[in-house]
């Protein structure tokens, strides 16, 4: 093995995750020889980029199908993802305070959110419960159009983050990680094809012929991350169904928060929010839908092969299928989302939508936002024949390990990271710098 192909530790994908697991190693450990391959010509131009996701630092308290627990753990990874921006200097430059809020409206759910504030208050003492006097004076145009005698109420806050350029924090954590580790390689159009065990070690094949070698690996590679786990024979109780999200442009700029629908619980996906997109200027983003997709790169070439080979069809994902189908709920929100993609009618669908935020908006005042959206990689359990929802992490124990990380996912990544370093020191028995990582980023 030539030196220049052979590494302590590889990280396959330069998105979010695998760039944050980049920077933690080269700030907080003594591993030296480190490379990180992306198939692209850049870092994070997939889902991590500002177009592909809804721009949402997610602390758990605006996410209302959160249970207080997942809530405070999201918020202690977000919380070291605020930390890091603040550390480089990057609020209201990759980091913004807007106001952000999750939105009741009418009797049940003007319930629903009171008895909400009221759980979550001790556990996320900065948020605040809007009545409609309040929300007449941070975001006017929530009452614009709106019956007078119809209910409406939120919990939010104008002081934490909550917006941030996933795509711009990226390629700020290799900039710093190359500050802190001169050894470190970062290869661009470079995929990795396939990934074999050699003795102790790792052999990665590209698609360009060359082949490195590393004493351990980690997958942040998003849809096919299980891909590379299923040609190992890893996970194969893992099956993958991609779900792409679409938003749409709103013409006119009249929403200045980040606001939230409450969330149906039978649903495993976002409900519609608004928010001002932080790209463009002037603009307002509603969405995102979810459609299931056969490919696992929301605009790019699909390879359905690919798409088979995560999957992996069987009875057990059939089950799981037929079991989400056969709720009502689950269909008529699946065939409203189908809907929301077709040419000529989706504004038209897609409106109502819209007008639970901003009641005022017609049809006429929002259009498609063509190639806007990303794709997530859902995760079913074929053994307990269940989707699960949100990260799912395959640790081999052999010095490998495969990372699929659907929203929070971005989030996440530090909080993602973290755990990975500390898998990677102990295996390779080096030294993580837990008290420096506590005073930076905890």
């Amino acid at each position: 093995m030539q030196k220049k192909n052979y590494y302590n530790v590889i990280i396959v994908g330069g998105g979010i995750s695998g760039t944050a697991l980049l920077f933690t190693l080269a700030k907080y450990t003594n591993i030296k020889e480190i490379a990180l391959f992306e198939k692209y010509s850049d870092i994070a131009t997939l889902n991590s980029n500002a177009k592909s996701n809804s721009q949402t630092l997610h602390c758990g308290d605006i996410e209302t199908n959160y249970t207080l627990k997942k809530a405070i753990k999201t918020n202690k990874t977000a919380t070291m993802l605020e930390n890091y921006g603040k550390l480089y200097n990057y609020n209201e430059k990759y980091m913004f305070k807007i106001p952000k809020m999750a939105l009741g409206v009418g009797d049940k759910e003007v319930k629903f959110i009171k008895k909400r504030y009221k759980e979550f208050k001790d556990d996320f003492p900065y948020m605040e419960l809007w009545d409609r006097k309040k929300l007449a004076k941070i975001e006017p145009a929530l009452l614009e159009g709106r019956d007078k005698d119809e209910e409406i109420i939120a919990m939010g806050t104008q002081e934490r983050y909550s917006a941030i350029d996933f795509g711009e924090i990226a390629k700020s954590f290799v900039r710093n990680a190359k500050k802190e580790n001169e050894f470190i390689d970062v290869h661009l159009s470079k995929e990795v094809e396939e990934i074999s065990q050699r003795g102790d070690k790792f052999q990665l094949s590209m698609n360009n012929g060359e082949v490195y070698f590393a004493e351990y690996v980690v997958v942040n590679a998003g849809a096919h991350s299980l891909l590379l786990a299923h040609k190992m024979g890893y996970a194969e109780d893992y099956s993958c169904i991609p779900i792409g999200g679409s938003f749409y442009y709103s013409k006119v700029d009249k929403l200045k928060s980040k606001v939230y629908t409450i969330q149906n619980p039978k649903l495993p996906f976002a409900a519609v929010h608004g928010d001002p997109d932080i790209v463009h200027d002037n603009t307002v983003r509603f969405g995102p839908t979810a459609i299931a997709l056969p490919k696992l790169e929301r605009y790019h070439h699909a390879h359905f092969i690919d798409f088979l080979e995560s999957l992996s069809p069987s009875s057990e994902v059939l089950e799981v299928f037929y079991d989400l189908l056969s709720d009502s709920d689950i269909r008529e929100y699946v065939m409203k989302n189908f809907l929301y993609e077709i040419p000529l009618i989706r504004e038209k669908l897609f409106i109502k939508e819209v007008q639970k935020i901003l009641p005022s908006m017609s049809e006429d005042d929002i259009t498609f936002a063509e190639g806007v959206g990303g794709l997530r990689p859902q995760v079913i359990d074929k053994k307990n024949k269940k989707l699960l929802l949100g990260e799912a992490k395959i640790d081999t124990k052999k010095g490998i390990v495969f990372n699929m990380t659907p929203s929070p996912g971005a989030t996440s990544c530090l909080g993602n990271a973290l755990e990975d370093t500390k898998l990677i020191c102990k295996f390779l028995d080096k030294k993580f710098k837990a008290n420096k990582f506590k005073k930076e980023l905890l």
